[in-house]
């Protein structure tokens, strides 16, 4: 499962993104502990429940991504080695970014300035690495006065480059790696190597700003940044919002000119950075999504629903979604009209493509 950390200063609404993703109350939550919360969030997806309104399956299996709300300022935890652990561990970071005027709740540096505050944080992940690359090489540097191994040696080298790029101020995921270097430091786990999604935390008067995001991101020159992406919400809004039906919901997003939800950004947002797409399986048994990374092939995307089935493989029946909607999901028709393909295992999926799989065994 897809592990994504939300990070960020104090009282930029961290813990407000995470109810309204994981539509946990605050009454559910509010311990008035220093505490982190872990919630699984089902991808919502259009395409899937189409898909399911005609399949009627006995089961509707969404693909989930696993959100966990770091307690307290993102910078306390990149100085205590220990609470970073749980950083660690994520695929990528969200970093929750004030740009909400409240009197009532005050800002970190007494001003909201989004700029300042993303590279206040950036700093404190880039000094969290240097940290853990400078204790690695005292002791990288004894053991290989010991031995001659081409393994240490290239870490070494790797880590030299990372020390490099972290005193320029310059954060890991923004450095150009061999595919042996990005080896040598995966174990690592530097925070300032994961890919990082920006949210803006727009007030109530800019919520239907869709374009505040995009506007921010080309002044503070963040489009140039590789492996990042900003996305704006407006925490407000959407913690009232959580709590309506779906048919309330609807109406009051359009009050707001908005079409569609935070979820529904976020998670497309966290997709595009990341670089998956979905593939959807489908029949009367189970509809379900699946996500893999783009670019996988059809062997990987066997191998993705069961190992059995990519050591079988044969072949891939794929037919795009536009097509089977199309033939309103008969697959006969589709094979009469040609658009059901039997791809090899070399095969490069595609988004939203169904797939159904040979095999043996």
């Amino acid at each position: 499962m897809l592990k994504i950390g939300i990070v960020g200063l104090s009282l930029v609404g961290k813990t407000t993104l995470f109810q309204i993703l994981t539509h946990a109350h605050s009454g559910k939550i509010a311990s008035g502990k220093a505490e982190t919360h872990v919630g699984v969030v089902k991808v919502p997806d259009a395409r899937l429940d189409r898909l399911a309104g005609m399949f009627h399956p006995q089961k509707l299996v969404h693909t989930s991504i696993q959100y966990v709300d770091t307690p307290a300022s993102v910078i306390q935890l990149a100085r205590t080695g220990t609470q970073s652990a749980a950083l660690k561990e994520m695929d990528a970071l969200v970093h929750v970014v004030r740009a909400f005027e409240d009197s009532a709740i005050p800002a970190e540096g007494g001003s909201i300035d989004p700029r300042r505050d993303i590279e206040s944080v950036e700093l404190e992940l880039i000094l969290s690495d240097l940290a853990v690359i400078e204790k690695r090489m005292e002791r990288l540097e004894k053991d290989i006065k010991k031995q001659k191994n081409p393994a240490l040696e290239m870490e070494r080298q790797a880590l030299e480059k990372a020390k490099q790029a972290l005193e320029s101020q310059k954060p890991l995921r923004e450095l150009e790696l061999t595919s042996q270097e990005e080896l040598a430091l995966r174990g690592f786990t530097f925070l300032s190597l994961k890919p990082m999604l920006y949210v803006l935390n727009l007030g109530e008067k800019d919520a239907a700003r869709t374009d505040a995001a995009d506007e921010f991101a080309q002044e503070a020159g963040l489009k140039q940044r590789p492996r990042t992406a900003v996305t704006a919400v407006c925490g407000k809004i959407e913690e009232e919002l959580s709590e309506l039906s779906e048919e309330e919901a609807a109406e009051f997003l359009a009050s707001y000119n908005l079409k569609d939800s935070a979820i529904s950004r976020l998670i497309r947002s966290s997709y595009a950075l990341l670089g998956l797409i979905s593939f959807f399986t489908v029949g009367e048994d189970e509809c379900r999504a699946w996500t893999i990374p783009e670019g996988s092939t059809a062997l990987d995307a066997a191998g993705e629903i069961h190992s059995d089935i990519q050591r079988g493989f044969i072949r891939a029946e794929v037919i795009s979604y536009e097509d089977l909607i199309e033939v309103a999901g008969s697959f006969s028709e589709a094979r009469n009209r040609a658009m059901l393909k039997l791809e090899g295992k070399e095969y490069v999926v595609h988004d939203a493509e169904i797939v159904h799989f040979r095999h043996s065994g």
